[in-house]
């Protein structure tokens, strides 16, 4: 979004560590959109910095002359002004929009953002005419955006919202803001035009004129579609999130409400209700959220703690499949008339073991950097993740870069885990789309006493089920607290029980009152006791209610 809005960036990397993956990506996306690189070292000033070292590994890695590689140090405040000087030097100057007459206002939205007391404050770039305060707006949403949010076949140009806007509020940004009350063309600023949610003028969106609308259709308005240079602005994991008191819902959906002005990357549903297969008994009514990766789920529930105070639980993420339904016998319970192809974002509508059908996974295009003398640890990690396509390369003398094809859903588990582990946290890693291929799958589910409880289900590659079922049976009889009675952990694919443990249950000393033994020598006297103490301990495991916690949820992300 941001190498959208600009003719030229800096590329950082650090004098010490030498190239990440992050970089890798960077400059791949930074090139395909045609944005003037410059490069330049940081952190010249430690003692453990190698700037010549790094800076002939990003000649060779990247193609750039090793002699026009800035050093600088922020902290020593070296080489600033060489490098401001290369920005003014080397970055082009913004190009016009070819049907410019220099009066019509058209102003791209780059960002938005929320505050307490101005309410939503856009980041903009005029592209033509110019924007003051007092002048009377309106957003303009073009197709790409949404198409990506709505999925619509609607190619015109449509309102953002239905009212216009003032514009109360004007200025540059440098960081600090600067009022102007003017913006011309070319400049980027903030504006405050008295929006109270951001997703009215999502990025990409053009600010207009009301006196400018009946123009709208002759007007030029450049569009920039993210997915065209791999970037993506729809959901890529699915979690369901939860709060850990059973009347706490309304509390959970008026945080998540108020993050959401904050985060416009979240997709926001509803669950049905405590019978929803999404929560179950177990859980009760939640929402089912979109994110844009694994991180991004961390930082939501960071935030829910931090900024509301809100314990919430948040269920492994799950990744989008694509099922694709073969032909079926006439005993089939799916309806002929049933599209042959669906998209399965939730456990709950994976097909039964009964159907005929072939799994398209998503898959993704991982590189990792790490050291060296890690390299036999990172390639035993790819190929446990199910990493196809895997090829090395040497960056310098003590960094290799190793680039691989692997499932998403090996990814978001716990990869960046095991590979900081692995690399004693000098490695890196970044990801790319690729084309889905189709695999083997089966869905696991995880049973309490009998009970599915569809949050703690996953799926994973056939020949690899029965391990990691086992290996979640085994982290949540860890995890879950001991009860009154006996707790059965079982795994399930398909009809088939793959794995299985037993959390017992804490026990009552019958036979002894008042420090004495009761019955004295009748060992009948004994057995009925201990007989009644054990049917009651029935009872309640068929009555009882075992509380999950964030640590059970947890325990299936990491079960590789």
């Amino acid at each position: 979004r941001s190498l959208s809005s600009v003719q030229g960036a800096v590329i950082l990397f650090d004098a010490a560590q030498g190239v990440q993956a992050q970089s890798l990506s960077v400059h791949d996306k930074a090139t395909a959109m045609g944005v003037k690189l410059i490069p330049s070292l940081t952190k010249i000033d430690l003692e453990n910095a190698k700037p010549l070292d790094v800076s002939l590994s990003i000649a060779d890695l990247f193609g750039f002359d090793p002699d026009q590689v800035l050093q600088t140090s922020a902290r020593s405040r070296i080489g600033m002004k060489a490098l401001l000087d290369a920005v003014c030097g080397q970055v082009k100057s913004p190009e016009g929009i070819p049907d410019d007459d220099g009066v019509t206002l058209r102003a791209k939205v780059i960002d938005s953002w929320f505050e307490i007391q101005r309410g939503v404050v856009c980041l903009l770039q005029v592209l033509s005419g110019k924007i003051s305060e007092g002048d009377r707006i309106s957003v303009l949403t073009p197709p790409a955006i949404s198409l990506e949010r709505n999925n619509s076949s609607d190619t015109n140009l449509s309102f953002g919202n239905k009212e216009s806007f003032s514009v109360q509020d004007l200025g540059l940004v440098l960081p600090h803001r600067l009022r102007t009350k003017v913006l011309n063309r070319g400049q980027m600023g903030y504006a405050i035009i008295g929006m109270r949610d951001p997703r009215q003028a999502r990025p990409g969106s053009y600010l207009v004129l009301n006196n400018d609308l009946p123009k709208v259709s002759n007007m030029m308005l450049p569009v920039t579609d993210g997915r065209a240079f791999g970037v993506s602005t729809s959901s890529v994991l699915y979690a369901s999130v939860h709060p850990l008191e059973g009347d706490g819902f309304d509390e959970l959906c008026a945080a998540v409400e108020r993050l959401a002005l904050n985060d416009t990357g979240i997709e926001i549903n509803r669950t049905a209700g405590s019978g929803n297969a999404e929560g179950g008994p177990f859980l009760g009514p939640g929402l089912r959220v979109g994110f844009q990766g694994l991180l991004h789920v961390e930082v939501f529930r960071q935030r829910l703690k931090d900024e509301f105070g809100l314990e919430a639980i948040v269920t492994p993420p799950k990744v989008p499949y694509t099922i694709k339904y073969l032909s079926s016998n006439k005993s089939s319970p799916r309806p002929t008339d049933a599209p042959r192809e669906v998209i399965v974002e939730d456990l709950s509508q994976w097909p039964d073991s009964g159907e005929r059908f072939v799994v398209q996974e998503p898959m993704v295009n991982v590189r990792v950097m790490a050291p060296m003398e890690c390299a036999g640890n990172v390639m035993e990690l790819i190929k446990r993740k199910r990493g196809t396509s895997m090829e090395t390369k040497s960056i310098d003398e003590n960094t290799w870069l190793f680039t691989s094809c692997m499932p998403w859903g090996e990814v978001v588990t716990d990869f960046h885990d095991e590979l900081k582990n692995t690399t004693a946290g000098y490695g890196s890693f970044d990801t790319s789309e690729a084309e889905p291929m189709q695999a083997d799958l089966v869905k696991v589910e995880i049973m309490l006493n009998g009970d599915v409880v569809e949050p703690l289900g996953f799926i994973c590659h056939r020949d690899d089920a029965q391990r990691q079922g086992r290996t979640v049976c085994q982290k949540l009889q860890e995890v879950l607290p001991r009860q009154q009675f006996v707790i059965v952990v079982q795994a399930k694919a398909g009809a088939k029980i793959i794995a299985s443990e037993r959390i017992r249950a804490y026990r009552k000393d019958v036979l002894t009152k008042a420090g004495k033994t009761v019955g004295g020598g009748d060992i009948t006297r004994k057995k009925k006791l201990l007989e009644k103490q054990k049917q009651g301990k029935k009872r309640q495991q068929s009555s009882g209610k075992v509380s999950l916690s964030q640590e059970a949820f947890n325990s299936v992300i990491t079960r590789t």
